[in-house]
């Protein structure tokens, strides 16, 4: 039996007395490719899983429950990220701990303290005894893309890691926790977050992370979120040097979002992205000097604005009370405000 232009089935040589038939494509490529193709998607996985699993970890927590007359009990994941044993995980997961005990995939248990946390981002960083510890790598989530490969790892269970894959649905999102406080820049992905895996690292196929996964929609199937691994690092090295991390409060939900090739032409721009505003808290900062909805943050402080990392990393202890210029793209034309960013509010 031969192919013919319909696109019927066709047997290889030799294939006809086994019945097994495929179906090219348009290439002339089989099954086989396919098999290949997979293959090395399964490669990539496993070794994602080989070279990070080691280095993610079980966090186990103990604390008073919120009316404080009860035992809170509690867990989720992490990731040692140096050898001496600094390890990423979700603020939410530690936050008000009284103990955080820490298990490694090797079957070791250590407590562990907590450096720092900070609750606007659901980061915390912890520290057990090193040295040499099994360690995750950084990779730079700014030149991540939608559909690139997304491998999801955690540890329940103390003792080994789980697994899951999928791709980059979108990045830039802005996310809401319980809390109230608004998350940006994150990453979404259809990894699959698995039950006490938020706080492990979502990482790329390149087997470095990428991303903290922090939260599931529980109502939208699939749709899973983690911090990405910039703001991550800017976090991490704010709390290592002062427990906490201080910002300029500007009363503004952003997200990354690319500047409008058509606009930025007109209007003589040279960067491709700048923060969006979603949303501006009334009487806020940023509402009395005029930001509104919809506005593209190019400049702030005098620093080009590509995105929610620079306008964090700007929203500095030394903002606080400094009257800075900010320059916006609203509509089809440049603005130029004056704010002073102020105290965080609290919620």
């Amino acid at each position: 039996m031969t192919p013919s232009s319909a696109g019927t089935l066709s047997a290889s040589p030799g294939s006809a007395s086994s019945g097994v038939w495929s179906l090219p494509d348009s290439s002339g490529s089989t099954s086989s490719d396919d098999a290949a193709l997979l293959d090395s998607y399964s490669r990539t996985v496993t070794r994602a899983a080989e070279l990070v699993g080691p280095a993610t970890v079980k966090v186990d927590v103990g604390g008073k429950s919120a009316r404080g007359d009860s035992e809170r009990r509690g867990s989720g994941s992490g990731f040692i990220f140096t050898p001496d044993g600094l390890i990423l995980t979700n603020s939410h997961v530690v936050h008000g701990a009284r103990q955080i005990d820490v298990s490694l995939p090797s079957g070791e248990h250590q407590r562990a303290r907590v450096v720092g946390e900070d609750p606007h981002t659901d980061l915390a960083v912890l520290s057990i005894a090193g040295p040499e510890l099994p360690h995750a790598s950084f990779a730079e989530s700014k030149r991540l893309k939608a559909g690139s490969i997304a491998i999801a790892i955690g540890n329940p269970f103390g003792f080994s890691w789980t697994v899951t894959a999928g791709v980059v649905s979108a990045v830039g999102r802005s996310l809401r926790t319980e809390s109230g406080r608004l998350v940006d820049d994150v990453i979404q992905t259809d990894a699959a977050l698995n039950p006490g895996n938020s706080g492990g690292p979502l990482v790329g196929s390149d087997a470095r992370v990428i991303g903290v996964n922090t939260a599931t929609f529980l109502r939208s199937q699939g749709i899973c979120f983690a911090i990405a691994i910039d703001t991550a690092k800017w976090i991490a090295m704010k709390l290592l040097r002062d427990g906490v991390v201080r910002r300029g409060f500007l009363g503004v939900g952003a997200q990354t979002a690319p500047v409008p090739l058509r606009l930025a032409r007109q209007l003589g721009l040279t960067q491709e992205s700048a923060a969006f505003v979603t949303t501006v808290e009334a009487k806020g900062p940023a509402a009395r000097a005029g930001l509104r909805e919809g506005d593209l943050i190019l400049e702030f402080g005098g620093r080009p604005t590509l995105g929610v990392d620079d306008l964090h990393r700007v929203l500095s202890e030394e903002a606080q009370g400094q009257q800075l210029q900010m320059r916006v793209l609203r509509h089809t034309r440049l603005e130029t405000l004056e704010v002073t960013p102020g105290l965080p509010q609290s919620r």
